[in-house]
């Protein structure tokens, strides 16, 4: 079997060429145009950013990719699903307020948005993954369903539950609904160390589910309630609200690659991952922390698997940048998202994508 093409270009430009026509022939040089646009409809997988956080892709790279689709006879539109925890993008209305917010506008991308799993989070279609050790059917947002193509436009970075939060983590857990969300994370149960605990209440107010309750200035977490988004374990200043184990964040990324599957599976896909403003934490948070490492540059493939793997990489050569949260971590371990997020394991996803036949960690990368 021959290797993954990953196609790779740095942030460098010239005179007679920016960084959005660079984009362009990176996806041309990477074959994009072997895909049939022509009068199909092409879903561009996106992260808008919470409102607050400053770390996301700006539209500019979504127009891009949108007016290569629509050169080559496509329909496109940008989408992504309802979010589990509270914030700005947890309904229909306010997630698309929220896009408008960070620029993403019908004017400036050049196509509509469509968030995938409609008003409240709940219009999805059951779809079968083939393999699938975990999901047997993944939740995914019905306008993703009905998509003839699958595009994904990704800010590759660190996550605190899964290590990175790259192309698979875009797909899958993006593309999950609110349901499909709840499915992923329910392995896992967040607990607090009621010693580093100051009772601040930041865990209560980005608990969608209202599982944390703080008494005598602790908080403490209801399991009964609570659905394991760990969205509480990234708010809290202390780092007090943490995983019991690994296990559950490894289920999480297993499930992460299943639902991926499930989206791509049978449709023409193609990916491009933005290795920029690589952040500590999910661009879910509404703040974003200074960048770890120096920006590394624009990667493309037909592989999500190769793709997240060629990005982590390329970004594990890069030095730490000096004040970031990375270099204030102890470095016990020759990785930078595990020494940034200690408790998780980011090859996680990536190999159980390559076990179930979501792509191939056996990849070339080509520069141009």
């Amino acid at each position: 079997m021959s290797k993954s093409k990953v196609y790779f270009t740095t942030m460098h430009t010239t005179s007679s060429e920016n960084l959005l026509q660079k984009l362009e022939r990176l996806m041309r040089t990477a074959g994009i145009e072997a895909i049939d646009f022509h009068k199909k409809y092409a879903a561009i997988k996106i992260h808008f950013g919470e409102p607050g956080n400053l770390s996301y892709l700006r539209p500019n790279y979504a127009r891009a990719v949108a007016d290569v689709v629509k050169k080559l006879g496509g329909y496109p539109f940008l989408t992504d699903c309802n979010t589990l925890y509270v914030g700005g993008r947890k309904n229909a209305l306010e997630h698309i307020e929220s896009a408008y917010v960070n620029g993403f506008t019908p004017y400036t991308t050049g196509c509509h948005i469509i968030i995938g799993d409609g008003l409240k989070g709940n219009d999805d279609v059951p779809v079968p993954v083939s393999n699938g050790e975990y999901i047997k059917e993944a939740k995914i947002g019905r306008a993703i369903v009905d998509a003839d193509i699958i595009l994904s436009l990704t800010h590759f970075k660190c996550h605190e539950c899964t290590g990175i939060g790259g192309t698979i983590k875009n797909l899958g857990m993006g593309c999950g609904s609110r349901g499909g969300k709840m499915e992923m994370h329910s392995n896992g149960k967040p607990f607090v160390n009621q010693e580093a605990c100051v009772g601040c209440g930041m865990c209560t107010k980005n608990c969608a589910h209202g599982a944390i309750t703080v008494n005598n200035r602790k908080a403490s977490v209801d399991h009964e309630k609570c659905v394991g988004c760990g969205r509480c374990i990234g708010a809290c200043p202390m780092d007090a609200v943490y995983s019991e184990n690994n296990e559950a964040n490894d289920i999480l990324s297993y499930k992460m690659a299943e639902y991926a599957k499930a989206v791509v599976e049978g449709k023409p896909q193609f990916h491009i991952s933005l290795v920029i403003d690589v952040s500590p934490f999910c661009d879910c948070h509404p703040e974003n922390d200074s960048p770890i490492i120096p920006d590394v540059g624009m990667f493309a493939s037909f592989d999500p698997v190769a793709l997240d793997l060629a990005c982590a990489q390329a970004a594990l050569k890069q030095p730490v940048l000096s004040g970031s949260r990375l270099d204030e971590m102890p470095k016990d371990y020759e990785d930078h998202f595990t020494n940034t997020h200690p408790v998780t394991n980011w090859r996680a996803q990536i190999d159980h994508g390559e076990k179930i036949g979501l792509g191939s960690t056996d990849y070339e990368l080509i520069e141009i």
